[in-house]
């Protein structure tokens, strides 16, 4: 029996690798479609690349981002407890220092206790303010800005070169899974065959 039947495992392997690291590279190329004997080849990602900007459009706008959630959160941040604090100390700081200094005759009567009561008056309409001006700020954005139409537009608007370079970044590792598990399975088919020649030739 020729001793080149052991070299099977590594030459399957290296034809499951390849075969596979050419299948990932078929997902981006050829970026533009090319006829071989009457059949259009085309990369996977290019020629689906706006079916591709529909779906993630469409999966951002509603499962990821919203303008709500935007504004919400930022109505939140505005309106926590924290921020109330530091409203509140430069609205007193601005009626102690600016106020007194605009109005020298307010001094006589601005005592400590009118002072937090002007100063947490003023908290409570800021915070209805910001509660009214978030839902307006909300609905206009929501009537200018179209979350789905705009991530849309900008993945449909990426070169072939551009949305490969981002995929890859993404999923770099699990396209040399691929590559590898193609390899070992290769190898292991390999095996098989050198297992079952031999098992035949007793």
């Amino acid at each position: 029996m020729s001793p080149i039947i052991f070299l099977l495992p590594i030459i399957a392997a290296i034809i499951g690798w390849l075969t596979n690291y050419l299948a990932v590279k078929m997902l981006f190329h050829p970026k533009v479609p090319i006829n071989v004997l009457g059949i259009s080849i085309h990369g996977v990602f290019p020629k689906r690349q706006k079916t591709l900007a529909e779906k993630l459009g469409s999966l951002v706008a509603k499962e990821l981002f919203s303008i709500g959630d935007i504004t919400k959160k930022i109505e939140d941040i505005a309106k926590s407890e924290k921020s109330m604090e530091l409203i509140g100390k430069r609205i007193e700081k601005t009626i102690r220092n600016k106020l007194v200094k605009s109005f020298p005759m307010l001094a006589m009567f601005l005592t400590d206790d009118m002072v937090e009561k002007v100063t947490n008056l003023f908290k409570s309409e800021l915070q209805d303010f910001l509660t009214d001006f978030s839902q307006d700020i909300r609905e206009r954005l929501e009537e200018n800005i179209d979350v789905e139409k705009l991530v849309r537009d900008k993945v449909e608007a990426f070169s072939s070169d551009k949305l490969e370079q981002i995929l890859f970044a993404i999923m770099k590792k699990e396209f040399r899974f691929i590559e590898i598990i193609g390899a070992v399975l290769g190898f292991i088919i390999g095996c098989f065959q050198v297992g079952l020649t031999l098992f035949i030739n007793k």
